[in-house]
C-alpha cells in the first residue's frame, strides 16, 4: 500500500479544502463555508479511513453511535452533530495550516543549523539550550520540532565510545527538547491546549489569559531544568570536555527568531487589520508564508508547484492517522457533552457547588490521567468543559480554567504513551513508549502538577 493511492491523494486535497473552507468560514462567517468545511471533512475522513489501523476506527465507531444516539434521543441534536462537525473540521484545518510551515522548514539548511547549534552546545548550557530550542522550534514546528532537534540529538551522541555517556546524554537531551515543546502547550496562540482552553471557557481569550499562561511556561521550563540539575546522572567515568563553539547565540539562531518574529508581525496585522482573531489570522498567514518560502527555497514556478504537490497528495497523507484522531477526538468529545448534559441534569450533579479550588485541581490531573488510558487531551478537554459552570458562577477569573486545563495537558505530553511527543521520544530513544513517558517523567509530572496545582488556586484567588 503506497502513499501514491488516489484515495490516499483525495483525502489530501479534501483536508486543504477544509483549510480552506475553514479560513473562509473566519474571516466572512458565512454558514456556506462551515457546512463546506464539515462535508470536506467527512470526505478526508472516508479516504483517511480506507488506510489507517483498526485502532483509529474504534473512534469512529464511537463518533457514529453517538450521531445515532444524539439524533435520536436528544433534543437540538441536528444541531449538535453539525457544531461537532465544525469542531474537528477547525481542528483539521489548524492542524493542516501548521504543518504547511513544517513542510517549508524542512527544505531550510539555514533551520537545520539553529537546530545543530543548540544540539551541540557544552554540558553547561545543553539542557537550558535544547529546552529554549525546542520551545522557540515548537512554536512554529509543532510536534516537528521534537522530530528536527531530537533527530540532530541522535547524531549528536552517535559518535560516544561510552555506552553509558551516550544513554544518559540522549536521554538527557530529548527530555529537555520534549520539556521545552510542552511548555508551548501553556500558552501559544496556536496550540490546541489554547485554543480548545479559550474557546470553551466561557469569557476566555487569548489577550486575556497570556501573562498566567506565560508563567506557567516558564514553570514548566524551570521545573525540568531543576529536577534534571538535582539529579543529574553520576557516571563511572567523566566525559570527555568539549571545546566551546565559536559562534554566538544571536549569529546562530536568527533565521529561527527571524521567522518568528515574520510571522507575530503578519499575524498581528491581519488580526487588527481583520479582527478576525488570532488563530484566524495564524490559518491564514503561515500557509501563505510557507508558500512563499518554499518559492524562495526552489526559485522555479515549477518547482513550487511540484512541492506543493507533493505536500497535498503523499506528506499530508502521511499523517492521516493523526488527522483521523484528531477529528474524532474533537467530534467525540463536543458530541459527548452534548449527550450527558441532559445525563447529569437528570440525576441532580450540580458541579457548581463543588468548591472551585477542588475543579481546578481535578482539571489539572484528569487530562494527564485519562492519558494514561489513551484518551487525547482534545478528547478530554472537550468532554468535560461544557459540563463545568461559567467561571463566574465559580467565583474565578477564566485565566485560572484555562491555566488548569493547558498545564495538565502539558504534563500530559510529556507522559502519555498514546501522544505524539512521547512516541516520538521513544522511536529517537529506541525505548517504549511508557518508557520514554511516565518513567522517563513520572517524577517530573508529580512534581509539575503539584505546582500548576497551586498555580492555578494562587491565580483563583487572587485574580
Amino acid at each position: 500500500m503506497t502513499e501514491r493511492q488516489p484515495s490516499l491523494a483525495l483525502g489530501g486535497v479534501l483536508t486543504i479544502a477544509v483549510m480552506i473552507c475553514v479560513i473562509l468560514g473566519q474571516f466572512l462567517g458565512t454558514a456556506a463555508a462551515q457546512l463546506a468545511a464539515a462535508a470536506a471533512a467527512i470526505g478526508a475522513l472516508a479516504c483517511f479511513c480506507l488506510h489507517v489501523a483498526p485502532a483509529r476506527l474504534i473512534f469512529v465507531a464511537i463518533g457514529l453511535a453517538q450521531t445515532v444516539a444524539a439524533l435520536a434521543l436528544t433534543e437540538g441534536g441536528a444541531t449538535a452533530l453539525l457544531d461537532a462537525l465544525g469542531r474537528g473540521a477547525f481542528i483539521v484545518a489548524l492542524f493542516t495550516a501548521l504543518g504547511t510551515i513544517r513542510a517549508a522548514a524542512g527544505g531550510s539548511e539555514a533551520i537545520l543549523s539553529c537546530g545543530r547549534f543548540l544540539a551541540e552546545q557544552p554540558p553547561g548550557r545543553r539542557y537550558l539550550a535544547l529546552t529554549a530550542g525546542g520551545h522557540l522550534f515548537g512554536l512554529v514546528l509543532m510536534y516537528g520540532a521534537i522530530s528536527l532537534l531530537g533527530g540532530l540529538a541522535v547524531q549528536a551522541t552517535a559518535g560516544l565510545a561510552d555506552p553509558e555517556l551516550r544513554h544518559h546524554r540522549l536521554r538527557r537531551m530529548l527530555i529537555a527538547i520534549q520539556r521545552g515543546f510542552a511548555a508551548t502547550l501553556c500558552w501559544s496562540p496556536v496550540a490546541f491546549s489554547v485554543v480548545l482552553a479559550t474557546t470553551l471557557v466561557p469569557g476566555a481569550s487569548w489577550s486575556r489569559v497570556i501573562l498566567p499562561c506565560l508563567v506557567s511556561a516558564a514553570l514548566v521550563m524551570g521545573t525540568g531544568w531543576l529536577m534534571d540539575w538535582i539529579f543529574k546522572p553520576r557516571l563511572s567515568a567523566p566525559p570527555p570536555e568539549r571545546l566551546p563553539q565559536a559562534a554566538g547565540w544571536l549569529a546562530s539562531l536568527w533565521p529561527l527568531l527571524a521567522l518568528l518574529a515574520i510571522i507575530a508581525a503578519a499575524v498581528a496585522a491581519v488580526d487588527v487589520a481583520s479582527g478576525v482573531g488570532v488563530v484566524g489570522a495564524v490559518m491564514l498567514v503561515v500557509p501563505c508564508l510557507a508558500l512563499g518560502w518554499i518559492a524562495l527555497q526552489l526559485a522555479s514556478a515549477r518547482g513550487t508547484a511540484r512541492r506543493v504537490a507533493r505536500f497535498v497528495t503523499q506528506e499530508l497523507p502521511g499523517y492521516r492517522g493523526e488527522i483521523v484522531l484528531l477529528f474524532m477526538a474533537a467530534f467525540i468529545g463536543h458530541l459527548g457533552a452534548h449527550l450527558l448534559a441532559p445525563v447529569m441534569d437528570r440525576a441532580g450533579l450540580d458541579l457548581a457547588a463543588v468548591p472551585a479550588p477542588v475543579i481546578l485541581v481535578v482539571l489539572v490531573w484528569l487530562i494527564p490521567v485519562a492519558g494514561q488510558a489513551g484518551m487525547n487531551p482534545i478528547l478530554a478537554a472537550s468532554l468535560i468543559l461544557p459540563l463545568l459552570p461559567s467561571p463566574e458562577a465559580l467565583g474565578l477569573h477564566p485565566a485560572a480554567l484555562v491555566v488548569a486545563v493547558t498545564g495538565g495537558w502539558a504534563i500530559s505530553g510529556v507522559t502519555s504513551p498514546f501522544t505524539a511527543s512521547v512516541l516520538l521520544l521513544g522511536s529517537l530513544s529506541g525505548q517504549p513508549a511508557r518508557q520514554a513517558g511516565l518513567r522517563w517523567n513520572g517524577a517530573y509530572a508529580l512534581v509539575l502538577g503539584v505546582i500548576m496545582s497551586g498555580w492555578a488556586i494562587l491565580l483563583g484567588r487572587v485574580l
